[in-house]
């Protein structure tokens, strides 16, 4: 458009409008194929609901997008490979032979220390008490470890 046109109901025109040049630069990119290979293309967004973290909306999504999680939601996601790996170590102990009890024994403790320190930082940091776990008995995941051993 030069600076003087007018258009059609006779509005004079300075120069191309805002619109015109978003419209014409969509246009372009999608003739030079740049909007190909989106991620959902030919789907419907995903809604992101971050209503429940309030005020740390922003922070949570910022953290998420860059990978990262919350130090508590980190402290839970070890404190849940903790338990997988005791709950693994219980399972092989319904199949190990006598001369393995020791060593499933010391990896049991070792299991149970490092998953307790896990679970007394998600403690610690996470905002309510409903995210809490209960810290294991040592004592009582042994006694468990031993009812497994077969005879």
């Amino acid at each position: 458009m030069s600076p003087t046109q007018r258009d059609p109901d006779g509005t004079r025109r300075v120069g191309p409008s805002w619109e015109s040049l978003i419209e014409r630069q969509i246009r372009e990119a999608m003739d030079d194929g740049r909007f190909e290979g989106l991620p959902h293309q030919g789907a419907p967004l995903p809604i992101e609901d971050d209503a429940a973290a309030g005020d740390w909306a922003l922070t949570y999504r910022m953290l998420r997008d860059a990978g990262m999680a919350p130090p508590w939601i980190e402290a839970d996601r070890e404190a849940r490979v903790g338990l997988d790996r005791i709950r693994a170590l219980h399972d092989r102990a319904t199949r190990a032979r006598p001369i393995e009890r020791d060593r499933l024994r010391s990896a049991l403790r070792t299991a149970v220390r490092e998953t307790d320190r896990a679970i007394e930082r998600l403690n610690a940091e996470a905002p309510t008490d409903r995210q809490h776990r209960t810290r294991l008995d040592l004592d009582a995941e042994l006694a468990r470890l031993e009812r497994a051993f077969p005879d």
